[in-house]
């Protein structure tokens, strides 16, 4: 999140050379050409920064540029801010000797020593920024093809799971499994989406019920498939085709692909599960949807989709969506038991216990919070060890990719970029609640500060807004895990 308090500086900073353009001293000092070559330069930072924000944890390279580029604009505003003052101060006394009848000094008067040292400075800045971004472009930031296709899958996963390794799960497992062997005459596949934010076990979910043995009896075929964040219609076709053969086919034009998938699916009977599901586009839905239904027993087949976003479930779904919800504590606290503890070790440990009861109700139901620090407490029998877990938000531990705040991590990644920036802006704020992001049209002060952060929307219409796309990504929901927004800069 780090890029995006570098999106704000360099806004900051345009308004502050902006606003100095019309000042007198400007041309009187000769610094008109350094200070609009400035302005072009981080006009053009700024106007890549999305796109180097969204790629920079894929390159190493970049993630260090924008690190040097916060420095360098933080120098700039500086030299900025030293210069309006110095113009102020000019103005004052010129102001002041007018209205005194005295003479006026002449420019002539302010020490030639300051605009050198200024002209020098804002040159030193300029090489700095013309380095920052020769490196952009060497990344080809800012071209104008889309995002989308240029994401780079974050999550990879697989159909297996070990039922006895999952608590508290038997009950929705049982409800999915009876939508999906329940017969419909609908005139489209039928598809059925479990929508839950990250980190509640959705795909955990979707694993049990693809290896119950009644969903084995009642589905011929049954195919697995992880979707994340890049729905591309000739990768999912080859993902398909290579689970029902096990031959690859990467490369084949997409004609190629739909004639080999449709004369598979000739007549059977399907279960497809699609995993981590985030694509909002209504038109490449279709495609795909509309290539499952040609050849196969489409009536009989089902497809089951996981997501986090409720927008994804509308879209896709011709069945209501499934909502997951947060485990109970019970079921939270013989998790993290499984994960903290040797079998057994918990009667040797009851102090250990006690603590980790604690612990377990600060994940608020979330089964891969409780995992996660469960994990990193395994074989540690030191009373600190775990009351440093205990006392420590979950944001400010080690984790792996796995773990819980990666999981945030893709849902901050996915929201709107001007959402990104408003969260920016509540996590310079002490001690706010994740609750704010699910603010409600009516609430005060909220809505004042929301309101503040944009000139073009209403305080309602920017809550509304916040509370909608935040639902989408699931961080919402997160309103019940107590997050420092100061911590949230540790997301990237």
């Amino acid at each position: 999140m780090a890029e995006s308090f570098v999106a704000i500086v360099a806004e900051q900073l345009l308004e502050k050379i902006i606003s100095l353009a019309g000042k007198e001293t400007l041309s009187l000092w000769n610094l008109t050409r350094d200070l609009r070559r400035l302005q072009e330069t981080v006009a053009y930072i700024k106007a890549v920064l999305l796109d180097a924000e969204k790629r920079q944890q894929q390159n190493e390279t970049l993630r260090l540029s924008l690190g040097k580029l916060r420095d360098v604009l933080y120098d700039a505003e500086d030299v900025l801010d030293e210069f309006r003052c110095e113009a102020l101060q000019k103005e004052l006394i010129n102001r002041r000797s007018t209205t005194t009848k005295l003479v006026r000094f002449p420019p002539l008067s302010i020490s030639f020593a300051f605009p050198l040292r200024m002209s020098h400075k804002i040159k030193k800045i300029n090489d700095k920024l013309d380095t920052i971004a020769s490196d952009f472009k060497r990344f080809n930031l800012g071209l104008e093809e889309k995002v989308e296709n240029r994401r780079i899958i974050l999550r990879d996963t697989h159909s297996f799971v070990i039922s006895s390794n999952v608590i508290g799960r038997n009950q929705d497992k049982e409800n999915i499994i009876d939508l999906l062997v329940k017969p419909t005459d609908a005139d489209k596949i039928p598809v059925i989406s479990i929508v839950g934010i990250g980190g509640l076990g959705k795909t955990t979910l979707a694993q049990l019920v693809y290896n119950d043995e009644r969903i084995t009896r009642f589905f011929p075929l049954k195919i697995w498939v992880c979707v994340s964040d890049e729905f591309d219609l000739a990768r999912l076709l080859c993902e398909i085709i290579y689970s029902i053969t096990g031959e690859r086919c990467n490369g084949l034009p997409v004609n190629a692909l739909q004639i080999h998938l449709r004369m598979l699916l000739n007549g059977k009977k399907i279960l497809l599960v699609l995993d981590d599901v985030w694509n909002e586009d209504h038109v490449k839905w279709m495609e795909l949807r509309d290539l499952l239904m040609t050849r196969g027993n489409f009536q009989q087949s089902k497809i089951l989709v996981t997501t986090r976003s409720s927008k994804v479930a509308s879209i896709v779904g011709t069945i209501a969506s499934y909502k997951l919800n947060c485990l109970s504590h019970k079921d939270c606290l013989s998790l993290f038991v499984k994960w903290a503890f040797r079998e057994g070790d918990e009667k040797i440990y009851p102090n250990l216990l006690r603590i980790g009861d604690e612990i377990v109700k600060k994940c608020k139901g979330v089964p891969l919070a409780v995992r996660t620090l469960g994990s990193l407490l395994y074989m540690k029998t030191e009373l600190h060890e775990w009351e440093f877990i205990k006392d420590n938000d979950i944001w400010k531990l080690d984790q792996n990719e796995n773990d819980i705040l990666p999981m945030l991590r893709l849902s901050y990644n996915y929201l709107p970029s001007h959402l990104q920036r408003c969260l920016t802006y509540l996590s310079l704020f002490q001690r706010i609640l994740f609750m704010i992001l699910i603010i409600s049209s009516n609430s005060g002060w909220p809505l004042d500060l929301l309101k503040a952060l944009s000139e073009r929307k209403s305080g309602k219409t920017l809550g509304y807004g916040i509370s909608k796309n935040y639902g989408r990504g699931g961080l919402s929901k997160m309103s019940r895990i107590n997050m420092d927004f100061t911590d949230l800069k540790s997301m990237t």
